[in-house]
């Protein structure tokens, strides 16, 4: 009875285990990448299984085998990571149980032990490695901890689940059994994973194929050998040894046969003149030749002509025996026409009785790789949009057009910077499909409108580049950029729709000052934005001063970002005055910039760049912050009823930040202020940029409880239908309408419309450059509540707005005296 119930625990046992390690074979098959190494994967199972079979019987200390299975186990590993040991280490088990004749579970059984084995040492070193391949990539102490942890863990399974099934039918305690097994298990597979490490770094100095070739030929010679030493020991006089040593031999050249035939690399055997004299299947599938019309021909003839110099030079030198073996990359001419990469491989061989030279060939197809390696080099250097070279194929042919021109000063070239106008407005407004379709055709016709000669490439987004060489004259140059004009001015239907563009062009010529390519590209661009600068749709040629500005406008912006980080900035502020009673309202806060050594630099040369750069939001948010904090202590110092409000300019970056309510928020809450005392500026252009967004924006301020203004008013028409829409209070009257006023003009025509505009609409008007007595007398005449301007005071430091602030406090009583020849202009605080 107990011999039954352990009989059934057996059987469960092994049923567990083969579950187990079918699991372990699925997840392996899901997750194996078949297509990329199947062929190699094949040849190391057939490999295996043939050392399974040629070393299972050789026994050391009597009942030990080799470890050839585990080394290539093991490398299948190392090279092509877990899953395909797993796979592999299932079909080398399950063969060589095939051989012991047992029973379908026991089959299963060993093959499933080895599976869950390797499947848990996958699983381990991957938890800590990571990559098995990466980690085996060069040898070091990692690489030594993985392989002791593969080898202890692998053995130690594989001796535990020995033992635990061996101990059931024994009756003996399971750790006395594995104690046994572990010791020469763990040996066998140090061995075999030091062998599959070496094979590795083999692979690695002479590359995968030639680790084929070099296994296929051991083992064509291992069945070569094993027949001879088969007909050599049984070799007997009489008929009935005789018979049976003619069998056997027999049977070894058909194993030498399929060996040859089934081979997944192409293999030959060449006579010294290049005649075919035996080849395999593998072979003709390449070349797309039969059998018999290879066997008619010899390899000279399919042999690229390029390549056939160099093919037949290195058989000589082996011939000659100056090297034993060579190989290299080179070109075939298959059946229909087209070429057929191949690793070639050939080596010496000599026939045992006529001692004739011979050449073995082996051949493994790489066309696809090099197919790959072609594309990827096409990709690297050429533009995946248009196809177009890119930067750096561009560079390289420019470098050698300069290399040209120093050893032959009269070979001149030039080059030719391009970038789409509008296309920002293109792309926004059709769509990026119909934005790409447009660049595709730009290429296009700038190729039609170059020589054979010429270089166009694309260096990103709607940026050209035309390397013109050759030229005679620098007009040739010129020349050219007015035909491509001429050519991109012509609409382009895309899409069904219609688009018209315009390129503006910077030229650079050759010249004996260039070293690199580099600054003459940098050159042809700084021109290009000099004719964007100038109005567009045009060229303009590079010149020195525009390198002179370019550096100075350069270290502009790298002294900004210092000035930002050393708080350089400091803030005027313009009194804002009532045109009616003369009371003062408040002040404009207005960013100066006193540089270290430049000193005083004027907002007309930083502020752009500050906007350029995105230093304005920096910027602007100090302004911000110290303006507020000035006006609460003045409110404070100076109360008044209303109180007086400051008024800061918002910037077009900061008007687009998504976090600028939070930024006012946290300022006004910060610093205490009222927010009914700041006044927010926003130039009419940044609102006329996106409607929609801009009022929204402009509600959720006023839900803050800010004021809002709109600064420069009347420069941009477009807005007066929209005006409505907007939460505004203020409306500033732009300087060049002032400045210009005078008794019945169209200015001043402009100045009351505004005026009246304003009025209509619940806003209040505040006009900027106010300068003389007479601007003053029209627009108090046109009825313009405030006014801006020098005509009152000019910008000043905190402790100037102070006094202004403490003279009108303290001459509340007294009128304004409106006098054109008083120099004296009194304020009230309101």
């Amino acid at each position: 009875m107990e011999s039954a119930d352990n009989q059934r625990f057996n059987r469960r046992f092994m049923q567990a285990v083969v579950a187990l390690g079918a699991l372990a074979l699925l997840y392996s098959l899901y997750r194996l990448a078949s297509a990329d190494f199947a062929i190699p994967l094949l040849l190391l199972a057939l490999t295996a299984i043939h050392s399974k079979e040629r070393f299972a019987a050789v026994r050391l200390a009597g009942k030990r085998r080799l470890p050839a299975p585990e080394a290539l186990i093991f490398l299948a590993m190392l090279l092509f990571d877990g899953e395909a040991a797993i796979l592999l280490s299932a079909v080398v088990a399950l063969c060589l149980s095939l051989r012991t004749g047992k029973d379908g579970l026991s089959l299963l059984f060993n093959s499933a032990v080895t599976v869950v084995s390797t499947s848990l040492v996958v699983f381990v070193l991957r938890l800590n490695f990571g990559s098995i391949s990466e980690v085996f990539a060069n040898l070091s102490m990692t690489s030594v901890n993985a392989v002791c942890i593969a080898v202890l863990l692998h053995s130690a399974v594989r001796a535990t689940i020995a033992a635990i099934g061996e101990a059931y039918k024994i009756k003996q305690p399971v750790w006395k059994i594995w104690g046994i097994n572990y010791a020469w298990t763990a040996l066998t597979c140090m061995a075999g994973a030091c062998l599959a490490t070496a094979a590795l770094k083999l692979i690695e100095l002479a590359g995968f194929e030639n680790f084929v070739a070099m296994t296929a030929i051991v083992m064509v010679a291992d069945f070569s050998f094993r027949s001879y030493r088969a007909n050599d020991a049984f070799h007997a006089p009489d008929a009935k040894s005789a018979g049976r040593q003619k069998s056997e031999q027999k049977e070894s050249e058909e194993r030498f046969r399929s060996a040859f035939d089934y081979a997944a690399i192409g293999m030959a055997l060449v006579s010294s003149e290049g005649r075919w004299l035996q080849v395999n299947r593998s072979l003709c599938d390449i070349l797309g030749y039969t059998e018999d019309e290879l066997l008619g021909s010899d390899f000279l003839i399919i042999t690229h002509p390029d390549d056939l110099g160099t093919a037949l030079s290195n058989i000589r030198n082996l011939i000659k025996g100056n090297v034993p073996t060579y190989q290299m990359e080179k070109r075939y001419i298959h059946k229909q026409g087209h070429e057929v990469w191949v690793n070639w491989s050939v080596s010496l061989a000599r026939d045992t009785h006529t001692k004739s030279v011979h050449l073995i060939f082996q051949i493994q197809d790489i066309t696809n790789r090099k197919l790959a390696e072609q594309q990827l080099h096409h990709d690297a250097f050429h533009d995946a949009l248009t196809g177009l070279p890119n930067r750096a194929l561009f560079m390289d042919h420019l470098k050698l057009a300069i290399a040209r021109a120093k050893r032959n000063p009269e070979q001149m070239f030039a080059v030719l910077y391009l970038d789409l106008d509008r296309f920002k407005v293109i792309n926004d407004s059709l769509g990026h499909m119909i934005g790409d379709q447009l660049l595709v055709a730009i290429a296009r016709r700038l190729e039609a409108c170059l020589r054979p000669g010429d270089t166009v490439a694309r260096l990103g987004g709607d940026e050209f580049v035309v390397l013109i060489e050759d030229i005679k004259a620098e007009n040739e140059a010129i020349y050219v950029a007015e035909r491509v004009q001429k050519e991109l001015r012509l609409p382009l239907t895309l899409s069904g729709r219609e688009v018209f563009t315009t390129v503006s062009i910077g030229i650079a010529h050759s010249s004996p000052n260039y070293q690199h390519a580099e600054d003459i590209l940098r050159d042809a661009d700084t021109a290009m934005y000099r004719a964007k600068s100038a109005g567009k749709a045009r060229h303009e040629i590079f010149d020195t001063a525009m390198h002179a500005r370019a550096m100075n406008l350069l270290q502009l912006e790298t002294d900004l970002r210092r000035a930002v980080e050393r708080e350089e900035f400091f803030i005027q502020y313009q009194p804002i005055v009532d045109l009616d009673n003369f009371h003062l309202r408040g002040f404009e806060a207005l960013v100066r910039w006193r540089h270290p050594e430049r000193g005083f630099v004027s907002p007309i040369d930083f502020i752009p760049v500050a906007e350029e750069t995105g230093l304005i939001v920096q910027i602007g948010e100090f302004v911000l912050r110290e303006s507020c904090k000035q006006m609460q202590r003045w409110q404070k110092l100076f109360p008044s009823d209303p109180p007086l409000f400051i008024s800061v300019n918002l910037s077009g970056r900061q008007f687009a930040q998504h976090d600028l309510i939070n930024e006012v928020a946290y300022i006004l809450n910060e610093t205490k202020i009222d927010p009914h005392s700041l006044k927010l500026e926003i130039t009419e252009s940044v609102v006329m940029e996106n409607i929609e967004t801009a009022t929204e924006m402009l509600r959720q301020l006023r839900a803050l409880g800010v004021q809002l203004s709109i600064d420069d008013f009347g420069t941009g028409y477009s807005s007066l239908s929209y005006l409505h829409r907007f939460p505004i209070d203020t409306l500033k009257i732009d300087r060049s309408f002032v400045t210009a006023m005078s008794d019945n003009n169209e200015n001043t025509e402009i100045v009351r419309t505004i005026v009246m505009l304003a009025q209509n609409l619940g806003m209040d008007v505040v006009a900027e450059g106010v300068e003389t007595n007479e601007q003053l007398a029209l627009l108090r005449k046109l009825g313009c509540e405030n006014g801006q301007g020098y005509f009152f005071s000019k910008p000043v430091h905190t402790d100037g707005a102070e006094k202004i602030i403490s003279d009108t406090y303290a001459s509340q009583a007294q009128a304004f005296p409106v006098n054109p020849a008083s120099s004296r202009k009194v304020l009230y605080v309101a």
